[in-house]
């Protein structure tokens, strides 16, 4: 039978055995979240620079290396993430096209006052430029690649989405305006025009995205529509 002090030597190693195993795993659990956060880091680093330079360079004369040495990763981290460069640019307009394609839908939802939905449309545009230079230059200069590239292929859904937003705003404005009738192609395509010239402008620092460009461009369109 132990005595008293072997029963506490006992049980003092088993206590300092726990507190190790303890130990152990905080350290590792610490070190997986710091892992996941630097994982997580890589990922927003890549495509960050990876819009940075497809915007100022152009998709087709950048690298995956050039990437890579940008976000400060291997080029094996970029593949581990995206595969490979197209699915790259596929990523990278998903996680910030959506959320535009959402905000036209819901400025473009006609409620019986044209003027004021296409001042709404206008306006959420302007403030996505202003808001996201860099991804609204690059969105302009995917609409005009070569058909066949991956560019045009990668932004192909986002525009086609967009004129049928528009398509459909002023097919249901054509019920309270007859003269607009069969018209709504043609008028979406001339209105998302007619923004793209503003915000290609802005971005060039041409003109500035302010309330009176808005009227301006939009009293223009309305008189166009209406004459």
């Amino acid at each position: 039978m132990c005595g008293v002090r072997e029963i506490w030597q006992k049980w003092y190693l088993d206590r300092d055995g726990l507190d190790r195993r303890l130990y152990r795993s905080v350290y590792f659990e610490h070190l997986n979240d710091r892992m996941d956060i630097m994982s997580q880091n890589n990922r927003v680093f890549i495509l960050h620079h990876a819009l940075n330079l497809f915007a100022t360079r152009g998709y087709d004369a950048v690298g995956v290396q050039e990437i890579a040495e940008a976000a400060g990763v291997t080029k094996p981290t970029l593949y581990h993430y995206f595969g490979n460069k197209h699915r790259l640019l596929d990523t990278l307009l998903a996680e910030n096209l959506d959320a535009f394609i959402a905000q036209i839908k819901d400025a473009a939802c006609y409620r019986g006052d044209l003027p004021l939905t296409l001042a709404t449309v206008t306006s959420t545009c302007f403030l996505f430029a202003k808001q996201h230079p860099v991804l609204y230059r690059l969105q302009l200069a995917m609409c005009f690649a070569p058909p066949d590239s991956d560019p045009a292929r990668a932004i192909r859904p986002y525009n086609e989405t967009q004129y049928r937003l528009l398509e459909d705003l002023f097919k249901r404005a054509a019920e309270d305006h007859g003269n607009m009738r069969g018209r709504h192609r043609r008028y979406a395509v001339t209105f998302r025009g007619m923004i793209d010239t503003y915000i290609g402008l802005y971005l060039n620092g041409y003109v500035r995205l302010n309330d009176e460009v808005l009227y301006q461009a939009v009293h223009q369109f309305m008189h166009g529509i209406y004459s």
